[in-house]
């Protein structure tokens, strides 16, 4: 009798278990685009403890309440001799006794005595808002080199590595085996982070599949790093990164992440602009509604202080620029990540990321596609949540300001009068039959909202 009630019991505990992971999958990880910022635009590999704690001030005081929630450390937090514009090839890192990366100390000091990056979680958690993280595919080479043990089981790092895949652009990883070894690797990373608390990961060197054995293994590499998430009650938004992705992994990218980049990396110049019109009109028909394709960082502000590309200096976009890029990023519903040292913000570039007339259309718009495109005019369109009133996005990518008339039939919009509102003016303009009329600077925009 006691034998069966032991069985019974064991068997509610597993059941319980089994309910607990099974939950974990109906946790919707991004119910809207996340909104935050990242250090890699401003402070490239070198970012420290102390800037990252200013930046988190800042939008806890002036962007939480707009939505803008998520302070991500890049890439190499776990390199002590870290340098701007690049990277150290075979470089040492700061890694536990089971291979895993933490914190430099010399640059993140609360991390010391194993706390890895917990104080600074709790620091930016206790302000309202959530901390992200940078990784790389795989397991770190100095953990191959000395053999380590993964953490809870038999393997070693030198079993569960796959050293003929490796970043093209950076030395400091192998990837691992789609084995349960490599399984078991992830796991134990995902265990660590979610002890410190972290809320979102960048995964690096992990997109751009293309068919051969490398990209095979990123793929592999990337479902291992979904499952160990899943394997866990907290969740962790996962996003991948570099880009451009391809659209045929669309359906694969769905089920493992919740951003992916659809582009490569995105700076300052208008060119970039350009092609990022091409990129969204072919992934439009999988924005949302719980994952979303990425168009990259916000680099806007200030960047470049110790960055991987070009000096320190304010973002080059003129402000017409600036407003095309954040309008075309709304009505795309990309996740918005702010690239720029926050603190240094002037009061043109604060108003420009706390419109919430704008960041409306990017969190809660639906139906968003691309309606027009000729002669240099592009037009999006999308609906507000619960309304059949339509935003409109009009970009004039002409390389001269031009004056428009947008006819309502030529956009199929379903009526021939609209009361119009300037989102970005925050001021109503009139009420319109038929077309509207409308002056674009050269490479500027027009958010606008028309109601029935």
């Amino acid at each position: 009798m006691r034998k069966l009630f032991f069985i019974v019991i064991v068997l509610f505990l597993i059941s319980c278990n089994d309910q607990s992971l099974e939950k974990n999958t109906d946790i919707v990880f991004a119910p809207t685009p996340p909104m935050g910022w990242n250090s890699w635009d401003c402070f490239g590999t070198t970012v420290s403890e102390e800037e990252v704690k200013a930046n988190a001030d800042y939008m806890a005081e002036h962007l939480k309440e707009f939505g803008w929630q998520y302070i991500v450390v890049d890439i190499q937090w776990y390199e002590p001799n870290a340098k701007a514009h690049g990277y150290r090839k075979f470089a040492e890192l700061d890694m536990d006794e089971f291979g895993r990366l933490i914190p430099a100390v010399n640059r993140f000091p609360s991390s010391a005595n194993g706390n890895g990056f917990k104080p600074l979680a709790d620091y930016i958690h206790n302000k309202g808002l959530k901390l992200g993280i940078h990784i790389m595919r795989g397991i770190p080479r100095q953990a191959v080199k000395n053999n380590l043990p993964i953490k809870g089981t038999d393997f070693t790092a030198q079993e569960v590595a796959d050293t003929n895949s490796k970043c093209p652009w950076n030395t400091d990883m192998f990837a691992v085996k789609n084995t349960e070894g490599g399984q078991a690797y992830y796991n134990s990373i995902i265990e660590l982070y979610n002890s410190w608390g972290v809320d979102y990961i960048k995964a690096d060197d992990m997109t751009a599949f293309s068919g051969n054995p490398a990209d095979e293994s990123r793929k592999a590499n990337t479902n291992m790093l979904s499952k160990a998430i899943k394997n866990f009650n907290r969740p962790i938004v996962l996003s991948l990164s570099p880009g451009p992705a391809s659209v045929e992994q669309a359906k694969f990218l769905e089920q493992n992440a919740q951003l992916w980049r659809i582009s490569d990396d995105f700076w300052d110049k208008w060119t970039d602009i350009l092609q990022m019109f091409n990129y969204m009109r072919a992934w439009q028909n999988h924005i949302g509604p719980t994952t979303w394709p990425d168009a990259d960082m916000l680099p806007l502000g200030k960047i470049g202080i110790r960055a991987e590309r070009g000096d320190n200096r304010f973002t080059r976009f003129t402000k017409d620029e600036q407003i095309t890029l954040m309008s075309l990023w709304s009505m795309f519903k990309s996740p918005l990540m702010f690239g720029g040292n926050l603190p240094d913000n002037d009061e043109w570039t604060l108003k420009l990321i706390s419109n919430e007339e704008v960041l409306a259309v990017n969190q809660h718009s639906k139906n968003n596609k691309e309606i027009y495109n000729k002669d240099s005019i592009v037009v999006w369109s999308a609906n507000p949540k619960d309304s059949k009133n339509i935003y409109l996005g009009i970009f004039n990518i002409n390389e001269s300001d031009t004056s428009i008339a947008l006819k309502f039939e030529n956009m199929n919009l379903s009526s021939n009068k609209y009361q119009i509102r300037d989102l970005w003016e925050k001021s109503d303009i009139g009420s319109y039959e038929d077309s509207i009329n409308l002056q674009l600077n050269k490479h500027g925009a027009k958010l606008l909202l028309l109601s029935l």
